[in-house]
C-alpha cells in the first residue's frame, strides 16, 4: 500500500468518527431533550441557531474551504505557511468584527430576535469563539487524529453536562449555552495547540492573492446557504418555533448519515488539490470514481430503511408530538444521495480545480430557487414546504454543477451505474415494504428491516467494507 494510500486510509478513519461525533453526539441527547423541553423551546434553540448561523457564515466568509485549500499547498514550508496562516486569519478578523456588529444591531433592532435577546448573547459568544477555532488549519495539515481526540472528549464532556443540568422546559437556555460551550472549548484548546505549526506573522503577507477566492468561497456559502439553513431562519419568522421544532427534528437523521459521506470528501479534498497540483489525472479519476460507488452503496439502503420507517425513527428520536416531523423526513432523505454526488461534482472535482466562478453559478441559481419557493411554498405548507424548497434547490444545483463538471472533465451523470445500483437494490426496497405492512408490530418491523438491510448491503458491498483494499 502506498503512503498515500494510508494516509486517505487513516484520515477517512478520524474524520468519519470526528464528522460522526458532531451528530452522534446530539443525536444521544436529543431523544432526551426533546421530550424534556419539547416541540416549541426546541424550535427556538434552532431558530435562534439558525438566526446566528448566518452572522457566522458572514465572519467566516471562505475560511473554512480556502484555508484547508492553501494551507494544504504549503503544509511543508514552515515560512510560507506561517505568511498563509496569518493572512487568512488576519481577513477572517476583519469579516468576525463586521459580523459581531451586524449581530448587535440585528438583536436590538428585529422583534423575533429581541424577543431571545439572552440566547442572542450567547449565540454572539459562539459567533466569537468559532472564529478561534481554526479548524481549516488543521484539516489543511491532515491533522485529523488530533482533531477527532479533541473533540470526542469535548462532546464527551457536553453529553454529561446536558444530562446533569437540563431537566424542565424552562432549562431551554440553559441547553443552548452548554451547546456554544463546546465550540468555546474546543477554541481554547485549539488556538494554543496551533503554536505547534504556525505563528502569526505581519510580515510578507498576501492579502490581495487570497482576497478573491476569500470572498468568492464566502459568497458561495453565504448563497448556498439560502436554499439549505435558510429554510430553518425563514420557517421560524413565517410559521413560528413549533414548525421550526417539527423541521429541525426530521433532518436530525438525515444530518448523521450525511455525515459520514461528508467525512470522506472532507479527507479527499486536500488530497483532490494536491493531485491536480501534481497533474495526476489517472489517480484524480480513479479517486472519483471510488467516491461515486462508495456514495451509492452508502446512501440508497440508507434512504429505502429511513423513508419505509419514519414514523418509527421519530418516534425513537423525539418521543410522541414530533408527528409533524414525519412527512418531512421521507421529503429530504433522498437528499443523502443529491447532496452526496454534488459533493462528489463540487468538493472532490470543481474546488481542486479552482473553478471558483463555476461554483459560484452553481449557488447562485440554487439561492435563487430557493428564495423564490420558499415564499410560494413555506407560508402555504410551513415545514413540508421546507422539505420540499430543500429537495428541489438541490437538485437545481446539481443539474448545474454536472453541467460544468462535463464542460471541464467530460464526465457525465453517471445514469448506468446509477440504474444499475438501483436495480441491485431493488428487492431491498420491496421487501421493506412488504415487511412493514405485514408485521403489525411497527417497532419490531423497523429492526427487522433495519437487520435485513444491513446485511443484504454488507453481502453486495464486501469490497467497501474492507475500506483498505477498496481505497487502493
Amino acid at each position: 500500500m502506498t503512503k498515500k494510500a494510508i494516509s486517505i486510509k487513516k484520515n477517512f478513519f478520524y474524520s468519519s468518527i470526528l464528522t460522526t461525533a458532531n451528530y452522534i453526539f446530539p443525536l444521544i441527547t436529543y431523544p432526551y431533550v426533546s421530550r424534556v423541553l419539547g416541540v416549541s423551546n426546541i424550535g427556538i434553540c434552532n431558530f435562534v441557531d439558525s438566526v446566528v448561523h448566518y452572522f457566522i457564515l458572514v465572519s467566516m466568509m471562505g475560511v473554512s474551504i480556502l484555508g484547508i485549500r492553501e494551507v494544504a499547498r504549503c503544509k511543508d514550508d514552515r515560512s510560507e505557511l506561517n505568511k498563509t496562516f496569518s493572512s487568512i486569519f488576519l481577513l477572517n478578523t476583519l469579516t468576525t468584527t463586521i459580523a459581531l456588529l451586524l449581530l448587535l444591531v440585528g438583536t436590538f433592532t428585529v422583534p423575533q430576535l429581541y424577543a431571545h435577546k439572552q440566547l442572542m448573547m450567547v449565540g454572539a459568544m459562539k459567533l466569537l469563539f468559532n472564529y478561534l477555532l481554526v479548524e481549516w488549519l488543521y484539516k489543511g495539515l491532515e491533522e485529523f487524529k488530533y482533531i477527532t481526540l479533541r473533540t470526542l472528549l469535548v462532546k464527551t464532556g457536553y453529553v454529561l453536562s446536558v444530562f446533569i443540568f437540563v431537566h424542565s422546559a424552562g432549562d431551554y437556555p440553559i441547553y443552548y449555552l452548554l451547546t456554544v460551550m463546546m465550540i468555546v472549548v474546543n477554541a481554547f484548546v485549539n488556538f494554543i495547540h496551533a503554536r505547534k505549526y504556525v505563528s502569526l506573522s505581519w510580515r510578507g503577507m498576501n492579502l490581495k492573492y487570497l482576497l478573491k477566492p476569500f470572498l468568492t468561497f464566502g459568497v458561495y456559502l453565504i448563497i448556498t446557504s439560502m436554499y439549505t439553513s435558510f429554510n430553518v431562519a425563514y420557517l421560524g419568522f413565517v410559521a413560528g418555533e413549533t414548525e421550526v421544532g417539527y423541521y429541525t427534528t426530521a433532518t436530525k437523521l438525515y444530518a448523521l448519515l450525511l455525515s459520514l459521506y461528508t467525512a470522506f470528501t472532507g479527507v479527499m479534498l486536500p488530497r483532490m488539490s494536491a493531485l491536480i497540483s501534481e497533474q495526476k489525472e489517472n489517480e484524480f479519476e480513479r479517486l472519483l470514481d471510488k467516491s461515486l460507488k462508495f456514495l451509492f452503496s452508502f446512501t440508497i439502503p440508507l434512504i429505502i430503511v429511513t423513508t419505509v420507517c419514519a414514523p418509527q425513527i421519530i418516534r425513537i428520536i423525539s418521543g410522541s408530538g414530533y408527528e409533524g416531523a414525519i412527512l418531512p423526513m421521507r421529503i429530504v432523505m433522498p437528499l443523502m444521495l443529491i447532496i452526496g454526488y454534488e459533493q462528489i461534482l463540487i468538493v472532490q472535482t470543481l474546488m481542486p480545480m479552482k473553478k471558483d466562478k463555476a461554483v459560484l453559478i452553481n449557488s447562485v441559481l440554487g439561492a435563487c430557487v430557493g428564495l423564490t419557493m420558499n415564499i410560494l411554498l413555506v407560508p402555504l405548507l410551513q415545514s413540508v414546504g421546507s422539505a420540499v424548497v430543500w429537495l428541489i434547490s438541490e437538485v437545481v444545483v446539481l443539474v448545474s454543477a454536472q453541467c460544468f463538471v462535463t464542460r471541464y472533465t467530460g464526465m457525465k451523470f453517471p445514469v448506468q451505474s446509477l440504474l444499475w445500483y438501483l436495480l441491485r437494490y431493488l428487492p431491498l426496497l420491496v421487501a421493506a415494504f412488504c415487511l412493514y405492512i405485514v408485521i403489525e408490530t411497527k417497532m419490531l418491523a423497523f429492526v427487522v428491516i433495519g437487520i435485513i438491510s444491513g446485511v443484504y448491503s454488507l453481502v453486495l458491498n464486501r469490497d467497501i467494507v474492507n475500506f483498505r483494499r477498496f481505497i487502493l
